[in-house]
């Protein structure tokens, strides 16, 4: 019998109605009772870590988080935990880059309606993250809707649909079918190493969409709020205003002032491209971090990760376009 460790962290999947609405209560005794019998083939151990809704998951909870399963790898089989949705992929994508070559499965799942709802949709959730935490394939994943994502490629894409994630840029791990869970083992994640927790994270990081006709003024305030670095979400496949409004100047005085600047596509598929057009060029000509194919949950919580472990702008960009966890494929 598979060993599982089952950690809470609240979320939807843990919460009751209250008089102002729904907030996370329920601990994991009350939630595994609700489970049934799906967990009579495990030898299931609980963890309640704290309970939050997940819109005030932070990197401060992301570090409590990698410290609990890096205490535990040697001690289960796999490791389930259930959070709330709205920021699951940052944490899923932080915990990829913190917990460095894991050598255990690593399941984060969670519900859209609470487990105790008569139609939630958490029951079917726990019993493929369960599965896949007893798979014995290595990594940080997400699961959901009868689908494994890998962590770093997880995106929220749906409000209240139970189809609410997907993975983005790269094909699911696993999904179920009439044969079970079919896992495509080409698709994980290769360990190099004994697993280790690389926890310190820079938390001075800005994420920034560009529209039509942005003030550049924006960049300043960037400068004066002491930012480490900051991802922009250019449009299409990397463009970035020049006429007029010069933002391209204005990201050159960003890494003038010693900040890190990564550009990502708006784009939620394919990859970004910045030796298509002359404004991409530009950009790569003065020094921007191209994050190509990357989530931006991807580039925000590996570029925190990045620069909680360097200052030099060339190891940044080494260490960012660096593939850890299949999060990336550079091309050009």
């Amino acid at each position: 019998m598979k060993k599982i460790c089952w950690i809470t962290t609240g979320g939807t999947i843990a919460s009751i109605e209250g008089e102002h609405g729904l907030y996370a209560s329920s601990k994991g005794e009350t939630l595994y009772h609700l489970l049934g019998n799906m967990t009579s083939q495990y030898d299931i151990t609980i963890h309640d870590l704290f309970t939050i809704d997940s819109s005030n998951m932070q990197p401060e909870e992301w570090k409590l988080i990698g410290e609990c399963v890096f205490e535990r790898v040697n001690d289960f089989d796999g490791i389930v935990i259930t959070h709330g949705t709205d920021t699951m992929a940052y944490t899923a994508s932080a915990l990829s880059f913190m917990l460095s070559n894991l050598n255990i499965p690593v399941v984060l799942t969670g519900s859209q309606l609470p487990l105790s709802h008569p139609l939630s949709d958490g029951q079917e959730n726990m019993r493929l993250a369960l599965a896949m935490a007893a798979s014995a394939h290595p990594g940080v994943f997400v699961a959901f809707n009868r689908k494994i994502i890998l962590g770093a490629r997880a995106v929220k894409v749906r409000t209240t649909g139970f189809h609410a994630f997907e993975s983005v840029n790269y094909p699911y791990i696993a999904t179920v079918n009439s044969l079970g869970l079919q896992i495509h083992e080409e698709l994980l994640p290769s360990l190099h190493g004994p697993c280790r927790l690389i926890d310190t994270l820079c938390e001075d990081v800005f994420l920034l969409k560009l529209i039509p006709g942005m003030n550049p003024m924006i960049f300043d305030m960037l400068m004066h709020m002491d930012i480490k670095g900051v991802v922009i979400e250019a449009f299409g496949i990397g463009g970035l205003s020049y006429i007029r409004r010069d933002l391209t100047g204005r990201i050159v005085d960003l890494l003038d002032h010693g900040i890190s600047v990564v550009v990502c596509s708006q784009c939620l598929y394919e990859r970004s491209d910045f030796s298509v057009y002359e404004v991409g060029k530009r950009a790569l000509e003065h020094g921007v971090i191209e994050a190509f194919d990357m989530t931006s949950e991807a580039c925000v919580t590996k570029l925190m990760w990045v620069l909680g472990q360097t200052d030099d702008p060339e190891q940044i960009r080494f260490m960012f376009n660096h593939n850890y966890v299949n999060e990336i494929i550079v091309r050009r």
